[in-house]
């Protein structure tokens, strides 16, 4: 049975707290088998008969909304799809805490995306490029230290996006292939 990993935005932040038990139990709930997290952050391994990922991505988008009423955007990528976005990404020379994938709701438009780098410029250091239904960001100076926020990115590509650091993302694809061997 194919595994997959939803990445949850806005949990455990902002006041939407959320137990990493709760988010187990509505996945089993929902019939997803397998199921556990990894970090305390909304990521959650979990298997399912093969299916897009977009329809997964509304139905969880929809469970926390129903069960916990908590507004979420979720982006759900195969383990094939993960190990895809890792290498591609072109900025896997920098600092795997500082670089970021921003999993998006959607391919970015190449005008919007040049609207964004445009409008970002002065702003920082930052090093941005598009993936397939990601934004790559290398945060140079830190997370912590940029002005680039996801609602900045999201407002200039009309996507909604949740962002994992490389470390995270390696950790993951490394539970996900622990758990098909």
């Amino acid at each position: 049975m194919p595994r997959y990993v939803a990445l949850f935005g806005s949990i455990n932040v902002g006041g939407n707290r959320l137990t990493m038990a709760d988010l187990r139990w509505a996945f089993e709930r929902e019939g997803f088998t397998g199921v556990e997290t990894v970090v305390a952050s909304g990521n959650v391994l979990f298997s399912f008969d093969d299916r897009p990922t977009e329809g997964l991505e509304e139905l969880f988008a929809h469970m926390m909304a129903e069960r916990f009423d908590i507004a979420s955007h979720v982006a759900v990528r195969s383990g094939a799809e993960l190990v895809a976005l890792l290498a591609a990404d072109p900025f896997a020379d920098g600092d795997e805490a500082q670089v970021h994938a921003m999993l998006l709701s959607g391919q970015p438009d190449p005008a919007a995306l040049a609207k964004l780098v445009a409008d970002h410029a002065a702003r920082g250091p930052e090093r941005i490029a598009a993936g397939d239904r990601a934004l790559y960001i290398d945060f140079v100076d830190g997370v912590g230290q940029s002005r680039l926020s996801n609602a900045f990115i999201e407002r200039r590509l009309g996507l909604h996006g949740t962002a994992r650091n490389r470390r995270s993302l390696q950790r993951i694809l490394a539970k996900l292939a622990e758990a098909t061997t």
